[in-house]
């Protein structure tokens, strides 16, 4: 691939981003929104299906792994950003019963739904020689996701991050993202094992291996490596260096065990000593460029794997199925649970929207089953379509839920806050 194409492709990837990003924080949606969108425009169903010559050069197969490593490394670095931040929010601790209550039930009712429907979905969506159990359970935590940053986004722009249900489902979602990543995590080893239960075993040996590692090995390193040369939470460039060596090495790990490199970057960053200063320092670092130029170019791919045969006969329905199941389970399970912790019905229902929210977290689990093979372009897509919807929904069912209005209905562009993260 020539780097002339390369950086077309990045050209027309960033201006739709940025562009269908705008369109939709300006309707009073998080910009994420529309960068998704942005691959669905960019892809085969639309773009390709209007202008098929031009997408076919653009975008022609050959020439989409240099997008593909690209986007690999921005999603690392998202998910070590994120793995830094899982212990960043403040009240989690206090509210951890109710959190507990939320997420316990808005990923069982979920996973409980997604088992109930996968019997109609195997036969016709599933890839060639993957089994019931796999597929199934693979829809069941897809469809159990919260995406935690994209909520605390929602929260943040409508001034509500502060209010009961917005602590209780910032706390959930943690919850919430603990349990579904787990389940993540051994359908994809169960996959990857290869030679049954003892391929699994070692799978899973490996990963406890690598765990105890990161935290009882190189927590305490980095913790005397950054009194030594970061004491104010600055690290400098070969601090960074460490820190990048680091995480690299922990996703290669969780590859070379079958596992998404994504599990390795949450890891690294999740194990890292607990810091605020180092977190704000290592994201004005590593946000600017990874959320502004590589993480568009995942959503593009999302958008590249999508096919227009999921629209039409059976998958328009497996479509709807999806998005009534994965709906109503979010929501109901949510709103029990909060009830159930002595929350009024408002704050209940607002609490279920908000577990609703897909975004990135939903497109990073779709990524990792179509690379395991554990489902095929038909699905991916329709997931894909469910993302989007759920979370565009999110906002308006929150405001009619809880009867708030909005405190502030998107980020003025003096002082931005950008998509992923509040």
């Amino acid at each position: 691939m020539s780097a002339t194409v390369l950086l077309l492709q990045l050209i027309v990837i960033l201006v739709t981003a940025r562009a269908c990003g705008w369109l939709l924080r300006y309707l009073g949606q998080p910009s994420v929104v529309g960068e998704m969108a942005a691959g669905m425009l960019l892809g085969p169903v639309v773009m390709g299906a209007l202008f098929p010559s031009l997408h076919a050069q653009i975008f022609d197969k050959a020439s989409l792994a240099g997008l593909s490593a690209l986007s690999t490394v921005g999603l690392v670095m998202f998910m070590f950003i994120v793995g830094l931040e899982l212990r960043a929010h403040k009240g989690a601790r206090e509210q951890l019963r109710s959190a507990g209550a939320v997420g316990v039930l808005s990923v069982v009712v979920p996973i409980a739904l997604g088992l109930a429907i996968s019997p109609a979905l195997h036969p016709t969506l599933a890839p060639a020689g993957v089994g019931f159990w796999p597929f199934a359970l693979f829809i069941a935590a897809a469809l159990s996701i919260t995406a935690f940053p994209v909520m605390a986004r929602i929260l943040k722009d409508q001034g509500l991050t502060h209010t009961r249900f917005g602590q209780l489902s910032l706390a959930s979602a943690a919850v919430v993202d603990v349990f579904a990543w787990v389940l993540v995590a051994f359908v994809v080893a169960l996959v990857g094992a290869g030679d049954g239960y003892a391929g699994l075993a070692r799978i899973g040996i490996g990963v406890v291996v690598l765990v105890g590692t990161l935290f009882w090995v190189v927590r305490p390193a980095f913790a005397w490596w950054l009194r030594k040369h970061a004491p104010d939470g600055e690290p400098g460039l070969s601090v960074l260096a460490a820190l990048m060596i680091g995480l690299l090495a922990t996703a290669l790990a969780t590859e070379w065990l079958h596992l998404h490199a994504v599990f390795g970057a949450f890891l690294f960053g999740a194990a890292l000593p607990r810091d605020d200063q180092l977190l704000n320092s290592l994201a004005q670092r590593i946000e600017p460029f990874s959320i502004v130029l590589l993480m568009p170019l995942f959503f593009a791919l999302a958008g590249l794997g999508t096919t227009a045969n999921a629209f039409v006969g059976g998958g328009l329905g497996a479509m709807l199925l999806v998005l009534g199941v994965r709906t109503v389970g979010k929501i109901a399970g949510g709103a029990a649970g909060a009830r159930i912790a002595g929350y009024s019905w408002r704050d209940s229902l607002a609490t279920g929207a908000l577990m609703n929210a897909r975004g990135l977290m939903e497109l990073i689990v779709m990524k990792i089953g179509l690379d395991a093979g554990l489902i095929g372009p038909e699905l991916f897509t329709i997931l894909l379509v469910m993302a989007l919807v759920t979370t565009a929904m999110t906002t308006p069912l929150m405001t009619l839920f809880s009867g708030v209005g909005r405190a502030r209905p998107h980020p003025s562009p003096e002082h931005p806050t950008h998509p992923y993260r509040p």
